[in-house]
């Protein structure tokens, strides 16, 4: 990856023009087709499988003029709605809006037979108007027309009146974006031009990051041609695309002005920070990547679209990084390279001081440390323990909004459940009194505990389904109204053993009770899930043990003191004027399992820059104290400012956000600002130097067994340490010297000072008593095992660094197991070296001479092992020229050396 990186980042840098346009190019295609394929947000929430969105169903289809939308107008007149003027005003706007072509009923606050409100002390009326069609189907002229009715009958009502729309129909809102937000940006182009100390280069990351956002909002609008996506997907995908798109170019930007620093030329510097810091970038990414579509372990749609739209922004994000941001440095050339290390030369002793002093004041005493920090951030968490979930309704918006007002009024003037009543739905299909049933069902129903009333209980024309509307005491988000919806379901045995029906509970209210409980039931596995890939991805690229296990304590830790905070703020309304809190109460239903999702990935990239570091020191000096603070130092003026930045930018959106995002973005700000601050900075050093030289340690079988991620770029060092071995501008096929590799457990060698340079078509032989030997050193040569020290090229990549290009141009081939058929596949695929291993257990003297024909007409290198001095003359072409390396006798090579690697073919 690293190698693969320093290439692209090479090219990028010299096609700088070309790379610009075509990102521009892509960005205006982009905008474009969203302009002509946008279909607009769509804020309705359906989970199938759940009681009530399948009641919702049968109800569209066997009581359709109860299953759409719904709206309602609150009448307000000081003298009373009963007035005979009041009334006939009243009556004819009822008359007005069924008129309206997509409303199917409307219902007058006089018609108390049928579901009509007049509030007790005859002040307010309620007109409940039902639509022919879900929110999303009304179109903007039914709901001005709404809106133009209520406007009239308030001017026609006595002084002192108020009229208001609202209802479900209108509780939907659209969030824009305000200068509040910009605010962020501001801030982080300071701290941009504080740590890179130009203009120039804090414009880099914000260009990069515009870009990229641009491109994925553009994405978003085109989606949404294909399926409904709420109007906090594209908020969150532009907070998160924003976010990392700044840091992940500071990364890259930072470690360019450290290789200019160094002496490196600007396009060599650009490679090497595109390699190293962009390896990181990329991992950092896939993290946050992987969690955010984890988020459809959840099994909701809505949450699933939400989770894959903030994914591809924060791919595009990574692409961008490591494609646009070496082209920006290329057309900066050399003018950071002197500013830059002017600036940085009076600058960075007091940011080493301050991070030096800080990293060792946190490990004075580690214990008391780690002691310290888990007790503050545990006391954060108890409120955690008491958080409520739930779908917000018209009373989470502004105090202003029409909808909210009318939330207010009727709030005021009726039972808070108005604003959710539940509708009971009943297949009556086998009764032979349905009007009868439906008022028995009613009458049960008014004596549970928590109905204010039941104002309707009808059958449908065909007598197969009935309804019966709830009005609930509690508002729609309470914990009465959650605990009557349970209390009801929890009466469906007795309905069907009295009556012989089966019952359901539906409505807005028991859909958002519905999509609370299966969110809250999708935390736990969603969690395992989360955890159990931060320590699978992080023993891979740190090869430790206690390092993850430390990681993913941490970002428990952090998450816990996130939602604990959301807790007091949003549901318990600490500060809540302050954040322009405009309603305290539950929490928006997803609000947990995306911020987990999220603050997971955002953890494992400060984890990754900040840690990766400190190994880097600890495998060079194996001082584990030092490392840690080196490896702290080095990193720490970077973490804090992207922390920084994620910080500002997630802030931002608090003040004036969406009442949706309001908590998302303070959890992640707070959590950011918790893991980067508190858990990376404070306690992971703390812990690294409490454990010492343990927090390094891996079990031999699990290192080997897992893969490995070189993010910091060591193997691209190594191969830029050999790109001029074994002599400038030379092509040898191979070229090794100090070959060695060693029984992991005993130490004893299986081979040892091993060397020899081939030429192209070259033939070479391997021998040794020892036949194992001589497979392990010959599966080393085709890349298919790594030696612990020396140096080795095959075709002029260095091993073990591009062990991968190596396997697809060297074949290794068991001529001992298959004789001429294994070496006629291999050469069909064309290899450029074919390695033969075993080649004296080929007995048959035809087919010995056959192998020597297809290599002869072949033309690539051949690598022959053998044992003892078998003439190989018969087997090999040119076998008068070839070289040979012989194998010392005293080399002793264990069979499990080769676990995994014999029998690898070319692929």
């Amino acid at each position: 990856m690293s190698s693969f990186l320093h290439s692209l980042g090479r090219r990028a840098f010299a096609a700088r023009k070309t790379v610009l346009a075509l990102w521009l190019l892509v960005l205006a295609v982009g905008g474009g087709a969203a302009g002509l394929l946008n279909k607009g947000m769509d804020n309705t929430v359906t989970i199938p499988g759940t009681e009530a969105q399948e009641a919702l169903d049968r109800l569209s289809v066997t009581f359709p003029q109860t299953s759409g939308a719904s709206a309602q107008l609150v009448v307000v007149v000081p003298g009373g709605v009963r007035d005979p003027g009041v009334r006939r005003e009243v009556e004819r706007a009822v008359g007005e809006l069924d008129g309206i072509e997509q409303v199917a009923q409307t219902v007058s606050p006089y018609a108390t037979d049928i579901g009509g409100q007049i509030s007790d002390d005859g002040r307010a009326g309620l007109i409940t108007i039902q639509l022919d069609g879900v929110a999303t189907a009304i179109d903007q002229a039914t709901k001005d027309r709404i809106a133009a009715i209520a406007h009239g009958l308030q001017q026609r009502l006595p002084a002192g009146s108020q009229v208001s729309h609202g209802g479900p129909l209108f509780a939907q809102n659209f969030p824009g974006l305000s200068i509040v937000e910009a605010l962020g940006l501001v801030i982080a182009v300071v701290v941009l031009v504080i740590t890179l100390g130009s203009f120039l280069a804090a414009g880099m990351p914000l260009v990069n990051a515009l870009i990229g956002v641009g491109i994925s909002m553009a994405l978003i609008f085109v989606a949404t041609a294909l399926g409904p996506i709420t109007a906090t997907t594209p908020l969150l995908a532009l907070m998160l695309g924003l976010a990392v798109g700044i840091d992940y170019a500071l990364f890259i930007v930072s470690r360019h002005q450290q290789e200019l620093a160094a002496g490196s030329p600007p396009r060599e510097a650009a490679a090497r920070a595109v390699a190293t810091a962009g390896s990181a970038v990329i991992f950092a990414g896939l993290t946050v990547i992987i969690a955010l579509v984890g988020l459809g372990v959840a099994g909701i749609p809505f949450l699933t679209t939400m989770g894959v739209a903030a994914a591809v922004a924060v791919g595009i994000a990574v692409l961008v990084s490591i494609t646009l941001v070496p082209a920006l440095l290329g057309f900066a050339g050399n003018r950071l390279q002197p500013r830059q290390r002017a600036r940085r030369s009076r600058r960075e002793p007091v940011g080493t001081r301050f991070f030096t002093g800080w990293v060792r004041a946190v490990t004075r005493f580690p214990a008391v440390t780690v002691l310290a920090v888990v007790a503050v951030l545990g006391l954060a968490t108890v409120p955690a323990a008491g958080l409520r979930l739930a779908l917000p309704d018209a009373g989470a918006l502004p105090e202003d909004d029409p909808a909210r007002v009318t939330y207010d009024l009727v709030s005021e003037h009726f039972s808070p459940g108005f604003n959710g009543p539940l509708i009971v739905t009943a297949t009556i299909v086998t009764s032979t009194d349905p009007l009868g049933l439906m008022d028995d069902l009613k009458r049960e129903i008014e004596r549970l505990p928590g109905v204010a009333e039941v104002p309707l209980a009808t059958p449908n024309p065909t007598a197969d389904t009935g309804i019966v509307q709830v009005i609930p005491e509690g508002a729609p988000d309470s914990a009465e109204t959650k605990q009557l919806v349970a209390e009801i379901r929890a009466l469906h045995g007795h309905f069907h053993d009295t009556y012989g029906i089966d019952i359901s509970v539906t409505g807005f209210t028991a859909v958002g009770i519905d999509v609370s409980d299966k969110l809250g039931a999708a935390l736990l596995p969603f969690g395992v899930v989360v955890v159990g890939l931060s320590l699978l991805l992080l023993t891979m690229v740190f090869r430790s043990v206690a390092v993850p296990v430390k990681a993913t304590l941490g970002y428990l830790l952090s998450i816990g003191a996130s939602l604990g905070l959301v807790t007091l703020v949003f549901q318990d309304g600490w500060l809540a004027d302050a954040l322009n809190v405009e309603r305290t109460g539950p929490v928006i239903s997803f609000m947990p399992i995306v911020l987990m999702g999220v603050l997971f990935g955002l953890a494992m990239d400060y984890e990754v820059f900040l840690v990766s570091r400190m190994r880097e020191e600890y495998v060079h000096t194996r001082d584990a104290r030092a490392a840690v603070t080196t490896g702290f130092v080095s990193s720490a003026r970077v973490v804090t400012a992207a922390a920084v930045i994620m910080f500002a930018v997630f802030v931002a959106f608090v003040p004036e956000g969406d009442a949706n995002l309001k908590p998302i973005a303070f959890g992640l700000a707070v959590g950011v600002f918790v893991d980067a601050f508190v858990v990376r900075m404070t306690l992971v050093p703390a812990v690294l130097v409490l454990l010492g030289e343990r927090a390094w340690w891996m079990p031999r079988k699990l290192d080997r067994a897992l893969p490995s991620f070189d993010i910091e770029g060591e193997s691209l060092r190594e191969e830029l340490a050999l790109a001029d071995w074994p002599r400038p501008g030379s092509d040898e096929a191979v070229a090794c010297e100090g070959l060695w590799l060693a029984d992991p457990d005993t130490g004893r060698p299986v081979y040892r000072d091993v060397g020899f340079l081939l030429p192209r078509q070259g033939v070479h032989v391997v021998r040794g008593a020892d036949e194992t030997a001589v497979s392990a050193l010959l599966l080393t040569l085709s890349g298919r095992l790594q030696p612990d020290r020396g140096k080795l090229k095959v075709l002029g990549h260095a091993l073990p660094a591009r062990a991968a290009a190596v396997r697809s141009r060297v074949a290794y081939v068991d001529a001992g197991d298959g004789g001429v058929e294994p070496v006629r596949r291999a050469l069909g695929e064309r290899p450029a070296v074919l390695v033969l291993d075993r080649t004296d257990r080929v007995s048959d003297p035809g087919a010995r001479r056959e192998i020597r024909d297809l290599l002869a007409g072949a033309g690539c290198t051949a690598i022959a092992g053998t044992t003892g001095l078998a003439d190989l003359r018969d087997i090999l072409p040119a076998a008068e020229a070839a070289t040979t390396t012989d194998l010392r006798d005293d080399a002793v090579a264990p069979a499990r050396v080769l676990s995994g690697a014999v029998g690898q073919r070319l692929s």
